[in-house]
């Protein structure tokens, strides 16, 4: 094996990170992550580069070229929280307590992390489980994914469609009907933040 597999494969399991985890983390795949810790496929210097960067190492040390693993001006992976657990489906209570951190992958710009739990949001391809990242922001485009705080402590992820008077949370499930609110029931709804990535796993 070489210094570059064992090294990946170290940085992976440092991470507490499965290969699909590990692949998302890079911007990348989860047969390459297996390749690249088997030794079964050659490296570009561009990509040893980029998950160097990424990772917060030396690309030299990467290569097995040098024992100093962290240069000097690294900049370790940023950890983003995930807060509580978001309903996909029926709404549940939102906790605003931590319940972990986690990486933010590559050329995701997010500030928490919400649980999926319940399928309502199948259709697009958001399964019970997954990891949402959200970007806070209170304003969206008619037909953007968010999260949305319903009643104060109830927390849904939903597809938001704008109407002049209405704002409808729309599960992405036909089991799921509509929510409607009209604009004197406005302040029973407040958007968290917009969801730009998910984490899944490979089923």
């Amino acid at each position: 094996m070489s210094a570059f597999s064992e090294r990946i494969k170290e940085i992976r399991e440092s991470l507490a990170m499965n290969k699909s985890q590990f692949a998302f983390f890079l911007g990348t795949n989860v047969a390459n992550i297996s390749r690249y810790e088997h030794a079964d496929m050659g490296v570009s210097l561009e990509a040893v580069e980029r998950i160097a960067k990424r990772a917060g190492v030396s690309p030299g040390w990467l290569l097995g070229w040098s024992d100093e693993k962290f240069p000097q001006d690294t900049c370790l992976p940023r950890r983003i929280p995930i807060v509580g657990v978001i309903a996909a489906g029926v709404p549940i209570f939102a906790q605003e307590n931590i319940e972990g951190y986690i990486c933010e992958p590559y050329n995701v710009h997010a500030e928490f992390c919400l649980k999926v739990k319940g399928d309502s949001m199948i259709g697009a391809r958001i399964l019970d489980g997954d990891i949402v990242y959200i970007k806070k922001q209170s304003t969206l485009q008619s037909g953007e994914i968010a999260a949305v705080l319903v009643d104060g402590d109830n927390a849904t992820l939903k597809r938001v469609f704008l109407g002049d008077d209405t704002i409808t949370l729309h599960a992405e499930n036909a089991n799921y009907p509509d929510l409607v609110f009209t604009r004197k029931d406005m302040r029973q709804i407040n958007i968290i933040g917009k969801a730009v990535a998910i984490q899944t796993e490979v089923r």
